[in-house]
């Protein structure tokens, strides 16, 4: 393991890496940034006052619909630690992607769609498995065979979401190539940059890095099912509004593997 990290650490460092930063946030973003971070926080507090029991819905909920079996879904999906936003009612792209997320661990094809089998799930879940349960109490674990990110603070499953990793495809950028993989192994955050902040292959917004400045869990636009980053793990637009405010950087332990 330590060697993969050496050629994919010090080597890329000279053949385009992913995720370097070549300028920090923009002016005016931090402030925004930090808004929106608190707006967020309400919201998952808002989301986590739920019914003693979720009670399935007559219908298959999928993205689109709303109504008050959605809210139900969302209240349901809060409780476990998934971030569907506010309980609104609304089945949009922040509900989808923790139905993603909630449909990755409980092992069932990641549809969206919330169907008998799904809704049975959320009446009796599988709870996360923890990979390093003594890693620490504030730890973050990514795993890149289920797709998700496991946040634990005080040893407590605080936070499950959706991921893209790396892709595992060969790029060209700047006159190197690399492959675009995500690092597996131990690692601690270093540094948070906050807002948007270019990098070599695009954007990132919110970044918590994990090796130096090179890689780092980071929002974006686009976080399908698929992994399509160049190496970092890219999470939800939603997510990492807060994510930065659940972790202290530097020093939280960040464990990612198969």
């Amino acid at each position: 393991m330590t060697r993969f990290l050496h050629i994919n650490v010090a080597v890329a460092g000279s053949i385009a890496l992913a995720c370097i930063a070549l300028a920090g946030a923009a002016p005016g973003i931090a402030s925004a940034a930090g808004q929106a971070s608190q707006t967020a926080t309400a919201q998952v507090a808002a989301a986590r006052v739920t019914s003693p029991t979720y009670v399935p819905a007559g219908r298959t909920l999928q993205y689109g619909m709303h109504g008050n079996d959605v809210t139900a879904l969302q209240q349901r999906l809060a409780q476990l630690e998934y971030y569907p936003g506010p309980a609104d009612g609304q089945f949009g792209a922040d509900t989808l992607e923790a139905v993603w997320a909630f449909q990755e661990v409980q092992g069932l094809s990641a549809d969206g769609a919330v169907g008998p089998l799904t809704q049975h799930m959320l009446v009796s879940p599988r709870a996360p498995q923890p990979h390093d349960p003594d890693g620490g109490a504030l730890r973050v674990e990514v795993n890149l065979n289920l797709r998700v990110l496991l946040l634990y603070r005080d040893n407590k499953l605080a936070l499950v979401s959706h991921v893209s990793a790396g892709g595992g495809y060969y790029y060209c950028s700047g006159g190197s190539c690399a492959y675009a993989v995500t690092p597996t192994g131990s690692f601690t955050t270093t540094v948070f940059m906050p807002g948007w902040v270019t990098v070599p292959l695009g954007q990132m917004y919110n970044p918590v890095f994990f090796i130096d400045t090179a890689y780092a869990i980071h929002g974006d636009t686009y976080v399908p099912l698929q992994p399509v980053s160049h190496g970092c793990v890219r999470i939800p637009m939603d997510i990492a509004a807060f994510f930065h405010t659940l972790v202290t950087t530097p020093g939280t332990p960040v464990y990612i593997y198969n």
